[in-house]
């Protein structure tokens, strides 16, 4: 890891560096959510609220999992929200109003075994797959990226089974998952589906 990477890993969040602040998560929550509406904006705030996170300022944010974050429970993540606050997220989205269309939105993880090392975040939404689908695919987005980072040689064609063996048995990557909302577009209006994994200051 170059000297400046190791610099900024290391450093506590939201310490100054170089005279910068530097707002490095301390943690973070995967949360999902689906809502239904006639308008399309009422069904994303529907699905927000569905998630716990409708009352927050969110920031769409790529990609990365910060060294030392700490994965916490939405249970004990939504405790630290506040109405209006600004929250950095990376978040996936999807919204339709074709009958019975089937959608997916998901973020996929891929974290280091070595916790001063970044981990990957995906974004991943599809129409016509099922929530294992559209999860194992985000998971291996983030993975892949993951292993390229640390020069991890795998195949890219092979199976999302195939390469998570390959990473469990690998000492270099610790854990890969995702968190997946999916559903079924209802009749007559919109139905919008929201994964998130949502960063605490």
């Amino acid at each position: 890891m170059p000297i400046a990477q190791n610099h900024v890993a290391n450093a506590l969040p939201n310490q100054s560096t170089n005279g910068q602040p530097l707002l490095v998560p301390r943690k973070m929550f995967f949360t999902k959510g689906v809502g239904s509406h006639k308008h399309e904006l009422r069904s994303f705030e529907l699905a927000l609220r569905d998630a716990g996170i409708e009352k927050c300022n969110i920031v769409h944010v790529s990609s990365i999992f910060p060294p030392n974050c700490e994965l916490i429970s939405r249970n004990e993540g939504t405790k630290s929200i506040y109405p209006g606050m600004i929250t950095f997220a990376v978040t996936a989205r999807l919204s339709s109003n074709e009958n019975r269309r089937l959608i997916a939105s998901s973020i996929g993880c891929a974290i280091p075994s070595d916790s001063n090392t970044y981990g990957y975040l995906s974004e991943y939404y599809a129409f016509g797959q099922t929530e294992k689908e559209a999860g194992d695919t985000a998971e291996d987005l983030a993975a892949a990226m993951l292993a390229s980072t640390l020069g991890i040689d795998i195949d890219e064609d092979k199976s999302w089974d195939e390469k998570e063996e390959f990473f469990r048995i690998s000492d270099k990557i610790v854990k890969t998952t995702n968190v997946t909302q999916s559903a079924v577009v209802e009749k007559g209006g919109y139905t919008t589906v929201v994964a998130a994994g949502v960063f605490i200051l």
